[in-house]
């Protein structure tokens, strides 16, 4: 069971992937513990999920940077332990090697770049004798679908036509998702570009009989608010406001500085909220880029609520972490569960995995406590269950 499965990162080369490959690598060495990594935990143990150290990485990126010199500068900045880039070098040299270059939406026929990456993908499966691969796309966040992408997402002809027209119409995260179904692979979003989750590519994951979670990985502020707006509600406290501020470096926040791509991130960050406590709630939401911070993230939250006799108080918080540490983790979770949800037939969105993302695909449950029994009793599930051989031709 499990055998040996390929995680192919879709910004192979960006900070949370260089994350997560060093710690994969020093984690199969002895030389670091599993923190942080949910998929071990007693109740998620039990699906039966693959191994740390039977993850063989690969993926696409637009930089040419390598992976270990992408590793000594997260370990100058303190994102990684100084020592670790030097101990797994070999390691990370090997996984650079593995990393093919990427495609841009606006640049050239998409019918060539979807078909070049599902080549790579064919490849990267047949070369290291992988049971099944994982794609995960960790790459920069894209705006919300234009009108026009999302017309050509409305239905499996449609979006066939696009990609034989002669303007590109497709964001790039779609056309990695559509190219990952085609070559038989599961797929996790864990930004909240748009990815597997319009109609026509969600329907094409269905046909092909193929798992897939989303949306944005659920790291840091919003984990916080899933977690404590269901406390509010319980107690029958009525939140009046629920103001947020958050401050980030590095090239997430960089991308997010262009109000086309912070609006997908908004979208996703405000979605759980009037769920959660059970009517529409007001306050902003702002996300502001500081180059200075690097991979740091700071968020400051003030909430305003009621009382017996309406009496008014608040509550602040302030969350300080630093990004790629809190997703790389959640990164080779998702890589091991859906792996064995594959490997157990498991096929389109994954809602039990929601509680990795803040706008979860499949489900409109949001507060954290049910989101972890909903994925621990799947976990028990899959643990009973032995599937196919989870490869698709």
């Amino acid at each position: 069971m499990n055998g040996r499965i390929g995680v192919w990162f879709i910004g192979a080369r960006g900070s949370v992937a260089t994350t997560t490959v060093v710690g994969a690598l020093a984690i199969g060495a002895g030389a670091a513990g599993r923190t942080g990594c949910v998929a071990d935990l007693p109740g998620p143990d039990a699906a039966g999920a693959p191994d740390i150290s039977d993850l063989v990485f690969g993926g696409h990126d637009v930089t040419a940077t390598t992976l270990p010199k992408r590793a000594e500068a997260l370990a100058q900045a303190g994102v990684v332990p100084a020592h670790l880039p030097a101990a797994v070098v070999d390691g990370l040299a090997d996984v650079d090697a593995r990393i093919r270059h990427g495609v841009l939406a606006d640049h050239g026929p998409q019918r060539a770049s979807a078909d070049r990456i599902e080549a790579d993908l064919r490849e990267f499966r047949s070369a290291n004798e992988l049971d099944r691969v994982v794609v995960i796309d960790i790459s920069s966040t894209e705006p919300p679908l234009s009108a026009a992408a999302t017309a050509a997402t409305a239905s499996p002809d449609a979006l066939e036509a696009a990609l034989d027209g002669p303007v590109p119409v497709l964001p790039a995260s779609c056309l990695y998702a559509y190219a990952a179904f085609r070559a038989g692979c599961a797929y996790v979003g864990f930004t909240p570009s748009p990815g597997p989750r319009p109609d026509a590519i969600a329907a094409l994951a269905a046909t092909r009989g193929l798992p897939w979670a989303g949306s944005d990985g659920k790291t840091g502020e919003t984990l916080l608010k899933s977690a404590l707006a269901p406390m509010f509600a319980t107690r029958a406290l009525r939140v009046r406001s629920w103001s947020s501020v958050n401050l980030l470096g590095g090239g997430d926040g960089e991308t997010l500085a262009d109000p086309a791509n912070a609006d997908s991130k908004t979208a996703s960050k405000a979605h759980g909220l009037p769920q959660m406590l059970g009517h529409a709630v007001d306050g902003p939401l702002h996300i502001d880029y500081v180059p200075d911070m690097g991979d740091a993230k700071t968020a400051w939250d003030h909430i305003s609520f009621e009382g017996f006799l309406g009496t008014r108080m608040t509550l602040q918080f302030t969350w300080a972490g630093i990004d790629s540490a809190l997703a790389a983790p959640l990164v080779l979770d998702l890589a091991r569960l859906v792996a064995r949800a594959h490997e157990a037939g498991e096929a389109g969105p994954l809602p039990a995995l929601g509680f990795f993302f803040k706008d979860p695909a499949g489900t409109d449950e949001h507060r954290l406590a049910a989101q972890w029994d909903a994925l621990v009793a799947w976990c028990a599930r899959l643990g009973s269950t032995t599937g196919g051989t989870g490869v698709t031709p």
